[in-house]
């Protein structure tokens, strides 16, 4: 078996470290540049978007952040990081609910894109305002995002809600506050953080 992360860590790709380092497997670790490798082959053999992260499993690649955190979930199942069957519903729901309208609503806000009345019909997550409000609801209703137990849903959830406060992206309301702190004390987060934060130096 080979598992192969490519990544910056100045990127999605600490998503998808976190998720690796929840599952417990080995890894190894490509670390890309912006400018160059990332834009190169082999990479764009890889991922053709020229984006990180990627992760590579027997010869198989998986690209998007919620994949990559649905995959090894469903892979590597003695993690118990997948749904069991009354959490199902809420896994997919939410993980997707934050791959599609929380990544477009909070992505237009960094940009300054406000869409109109007319406009929001057309786009699928409508207002910002909405996707935040009904966001803060599924938070605040169990203690994770699925239910009573984390699973992989929360890593990319959680990783939209921390980052989102970090950068300003999503306001500190308090449903938001404690779902972070929740997560961001997991003895994974904390080793994949601390991975990336090494490599920082040589990235770019």
């Amino acid at each position: 078996m080979t598992l192969t992360l490519y990544t910056n860590p100045m990127s999605r790709g600490r998503i998808a470290r976190w998720m690796l380092e929840e599952v417990g497997e080995e890894y190894d670790t490509v670390i890309l540049d912006y400018e160059t490798t990332m834009k190169a082959e082999p990479h764009l053999s890889i991922n053709p978007m020229a984006k990180v992260p990627a992760i590579v499993h027997n010869h198989k690649t998986v690209t998007e952040c919620a994949a990559i955190c649905a995959y090894p979930a469903d892979t590597f199942p003695d993690a118990e990081l997948g749904p069991r069957d009354e959490e199902r519903a809420d896994y997919y729901r939410w993980l997707f609910f934050a791959a599609g309208p929380v990544e477009a609503a909070t992505g237009n806000r960094a940009l300054g894109v406000v869409p109109d009345a007319a406009q929001q019909r057309m786009i699928g997550y409508g207002s910002f305002e909405r996707v935040i409000d009904v966001l803060e609801h599924a938070v605040a209703a169990h203690p994770y995002i699925a239910g009573a137990r984390f699973t992989a849903a929360d890593v990319y959830v959680g990783s939209q809600v921390i980052w989102g406060m970090q950068f300003g992206w999503l306001p500190k309301r308090d449903a938001f506050v404690a779902y972070a702190a929740n997560l961001t004390n997991r003895a994974a987060y904390l080793r994949a953080a601390a991975l990336d934060d090494a490599t920082m130096a040589t990235a770019a």
